[in-house]
């Protein structure tokens, strides 16, 4: 196993800083935009950054249209419907339960075996996110936590799905999912939702700013600074970096969205995130799946 260099920890601590403030940049921007539009807008943004990167993959565009839909469409109206009615914060702590998810669907649907290490890690995700449930302020919302709930288990179907696709490398993956997402969230934002032009003829230069760093930072240069790692490195060795994440999405909640975590919320998420470490650090390797895994 090769040893991190100061380059790639300054690389994995930079892609969890961008993909813990994408929380925060979206929060914000769902002050202006409905949360479907505004992820169809996000993905958008992203497939015209990417696609001319990579090739299409021949034979399996069909595939990929359906996990768009599972990974991308469905997964993303539900967290971001959720991260709506709670403080982010607290949406980022509870969306790691789709590494749990993962696992477990490993172990129903492909047969997979993970050790007692595992399994702890688990009930204490889980168990993190009852204790924050027992916020007054996050157990009224407890629609909104289920809707987050939702989005990383249907988040950890999608990647289940993923791992069906051949001969596709990460990058790819994440720029087809992006082309066919997009117009399949524009088609479910007109369904669901309302006032989508008002919200683009009324939105100002900091709400497109954020439209722009999720889309090209957070997801299209975020990806190509995680490839870059695990290009070099087993994926067991720099999945640790995303312990970092909800940390950052925190800091980043309180000091440019002024949420103000309580003591119970913040002991439930670090309880999840020692359940995350529980899973995550001293595995031999990682499932493939987890090098496409769109944040």
């Amino acid at each position: 196993m090769n040893r991190l260099s100061p380059t790639d920890v300054a690389v994995g601590l930079t892609v969890a800083l961008v993909w813990g403030m994408g929380f925060v940049f979206a929060k914000a921007a769902l002050n202006q935009f409905p949360p479907v539009f505004l992820m169809a807008l996000r993905f958008s943004v992203t497939a015209v950054a990417l696609i001319w990167f990579v090739h299409p993959p021949k034979g399996q565009l069909l595939r990929i249209f359906w996990i768009a839909i599972v990974s991308a469409a469905i997964q993303y109206s539900l967290t971001f419907n959720g991260l709506k009615g709670l403080d982010a914060s607290i949406a980022v702590l509870v969306v790691q339960l789709e590494v749990p998810f993962l696992v477990l669907i490993g172990v129903f649907a492909l047969g997979e075996t993970p050790d007692s290490r595992k399994w702890i890690g688990i009930a204490m995700a889980f168990v993190g996110v009852a204790l924050m449930m027992g916020e007054p302020k996050v157990g009224a919302a407890w629609v909104s936590v289920l809707l987050v709930i939702g989005g990383a288990f249907t988040w950890a179907v999608g990647q289940a799905m993923i791992r069906t696709l051949k001969e596709i490398d990460g990058l790819t993956t994440t720029a087809w999912v992006a082309v066919w997402a997009a117009p399949q969230l524009f088609v479910m934002s007109y369904l669901l939702e309302t006032d989508q032009l008002n919200s683009m003829m009324t939105a100002q230069c900091i709400d497109w700013t954020a439209v722009v760093y999720l889309g090209l930072v957070m997801t299209a240069l975020g990806y190509w600074l995680w490839y870059s790692l695990v290009r070099k490195h087993p994926v067991s060795q720099v999945a640790p970096f995303l312990l970092m994440l909800p940390v950052f999405s925190v800091a980043g909640s309180i000091v440019f969205l002024g949420e103000r975590p309580t003591p119970t919320g913040l002991a439930g998420g670090a309880v999840v995130i020692a359940g995350l470490a529980f899973i995550l650090i001293e595995r031999k390797r990682l499932s493939p799946s987890t090098k496409s895994v769109i944040k």
